[in-house]
């Protein structure tokens, strides 16, 4: 098994939702979700993560060991999701050797140039199709 890394922050719906679908797709494969604050962690938690934890050095030490990370395009960028990624945080990300599968939200003044103004459903439908594909 791949292991898997959601990280999300403010509510964590975003991360709740992908973790939803995950799970019903891919029952047995683990998954942890790191929040970048609790309440996104407890959100994660309550969609079905196996494991959980909160802020920088979770993100720095999952970075060094995921397969795969998957999580709003901000996770990469320092002081974004309204300053909740600190720059060791976007650092260690970015540096990772996991596949990092990041979700265009066009928010907090980051504005991914030439992606489809979608629905987050369907950004998160796209998300789990690539997952299925790394697990392939």
């Amino acid at each position: 098994m791949k292991k898997i890394t959601i990280i999300d922050g403010q509510g964590g719906r975003m991360g709740k939702a992908i973790i939803e679908q995950l799970k019903r797709e891919f029952p047995q494969q683990p998954l942890l979700a790191i929040g970048t604050n609790s309440i996104a962690t407890a959100a994660m938690l309550k969609a079905g993560a196996d494991n959980g934890a909160t802020g920088e050095n979770p993100v720095i030490v999952a970075a060094r060991t995921s397969d795969i990370i998957i999580g709003p395009i901000g996770i990469v960028i320092a002081d974004s999701l309204f300053g909740e990624v600190t720059p060791a945080m976007a650092a260690a990300v970015g540096r990772s050797p996991a596949c990092q599968v990041l979700m265009p939200v066009n928010r907090c003044n980051h504005h991914v140039v030439g992606c489809e103004d979608i629905s987050m459903n369907e950004i998160i439908s796209r998300v789990v199709a690539h997952v299925r594909e790394l697990l392939a």
